[in-house]
């Protein structure tokens, strides 16, 4: 009986560990993107993220988040939701998938010229069980 105790209880917490890691769908989450190599990139070791590249036109995307933001090469801070949040900055919609990834177009109707459009990588799912249908996002300098 013991045995069989402890079998099942080993099994539960393998189970357990063996799990991959969603965060909580409503909540607001923070990354430290930076550049590398030429593109941004971040690390996320909640999620086992280590230079998870934004490509596809996410790049050009996040060169207008931090315009502002003094030496953002060297990292930043990336608050998104898939709700929206208090002083969000832009909004992006969801366009369509590729059966892999998503493309999301940029909602702002301060750019001129068609509106901005990026893939974001299965990595996405790290963070969320589907697409959302939009994100909200917001750079501000790092706080180190």
């Amino acid at each position: 009986m013991v045995l069989l105790l402890a079998a099942g209880a080993y099994a539960y917490w393998s189970a357990v560990a063996a799990a991959p890691m969603r965060l909580p769908q409503n909540s607001i989450m923070v990354l430290a993107p930076y550049r590398y190599n030429g593109t941004w990139v971040f690390d996320d070791e909640r999620v086992g993220l280590v230079r998870e590249p934004f490509v596809a036109g996410v790049p050009e995307m996040i060169d207008v988040l931090v315009a502002d933001i003094p030496d953002a090469d060297k990292g930043f801070r990336l608050t998104f939701s898939a709700k929206p949040f208090p002083d969000y900055e832009k909004k992006l919609t969801r366009t369509r998938s590729d059966g892999v990834g998503n493309y999301y177009r940029l909602d702002d109707p301060t750019i001129e010229g068609p509106p901005m459009e990026g893939w974001i990588c299965p990595a996405l799912f790290k963070y969320y069980d589907a697409a959302p249908a939009e994100l909200y996002v917001r750079a501000d300098p790092s706080r180190s």
